[in-house]
């Protein structure tokens, strides 16, 4: 078959299956089968696949088709600028975590006169692949950024994207529930996307995203608001005086979040491109 008639076959096959974006999904699984891009694809519509080639883009349809997210299938996300390494014991980096990381970004610059001679230290709290602490270790040159996670499996994904960016010497890495085993006062930044969706909204989740990534990393218990509970009061005592607190968060559980920051200073949510609240950032007093 020539990469025009598989492509055709792969785009119907993906609609029949109810898969989002068939063509952009039938398109980034023939890349990855054939190691090329997209370029590649549509400058060479006659080229003919060979029985190794049909057979591997077979499979990773077959996979897309039951619901797998076709990063788990490729193995990659970008996040940040960056190519990430993503298997299913993580969450998958998405855009909207970016408003995280400029978030944060906007805060230490706004803050950067106050300690011109001090290292900024931070901690990102459920890091998963890594995104977070990466791009901040990325951007922020002279920042200590340390990252915790409470999965092993989920650390080995992230201290590997760390040596595939030549970060590794950047970010120290903790095996520890949420910020466990921190002293007092250690941090002017804590920053985490953690889970947050409630059981009781499970029915409206992307069916993918319930049936293969980890859950534990997307739901946070009945309401939502579980572990930003736990988190909360955590982050107050690793803090410094002044030290800020941001978080990603979703519309639904906002005004909890607003509630159980009762006490901190200049708490502040900011939307993402839709229009949702996306983080919400407070700094001890």
């Amino acid at each position: 078959m020539t990469l025009r008639e598989i492509l055709t076959s792969a785009v119907s096959r993906l609609t029949a299956a109810n898969t989002p974006s068939p063509r952009m999904n039938a398109e980034l699984l023939l890349m990855f089968t054939l190691e090329c891009d997209r370029a590649y694809l549509h400058a060479h519509p006659e080229r003919d696949l060979n029985a190794a080639e049909q057979g591997r883009y077979e499979e990773a349809l077959a996979e897309r088709a039951r619901g797998v997210p076709a990063q788990y299938i490729t193995g990659h996300q970008e996040f940040w600028g960056m190519d990430l390494i993503v298997t299913p014991v993580v969450l998958i980096p998405r855009p909207e975590t970016e408003h995280l990381v400029e978030t944060v970004l906007r805060l230490a610059s706004a803050g950067e006169g106050a300690r011109p001679t001090s290292t900024l230290r931070m901690v990102d709290v459920g890091t998963g692949s890594g995104c977070i602490a990466l791009a901040l270790a990325k951007e922020l040159p002279r920042a200590e950024i340390h990252a915790t996670d409470i999965s092993s499996a989920a650390l080995e994904i992230a201290r590997a994207n760390a040596a595939r960016h030549q970060l590794e010497s950047r970010v120290q890495f903790h095996e520890t529930d949420l910020l466990q085993g921190f002293e007092p006062n250690a941090f002017d930044f804590v920053v985490s996307n953690p889970p947050y969706v409630g059981e009781s909204e499970e029915d409206q989740v992307q069916i993918e995203v319930r049936k293969f990534e980890p859950r534990q990393a997307v739901f946070a218990g009945a309401t939502g608001l579980e572990v930003s509970a736990l988190l909360i009061p955590q982050a107050r005592s690793v803090l410094k005086p002044g030290g800020w607190l941001v978080m990603e968060i979703s519309g639904t559980i906002a005004e909890g979040v607003r509630g159980l920051l009762a006490g901190w200073n200049d708490v502040q949510i900011t939307n993402d491109l839709q229009g949702i609240p996306r983080v919400i950032s407070a700094r001890v007093a």
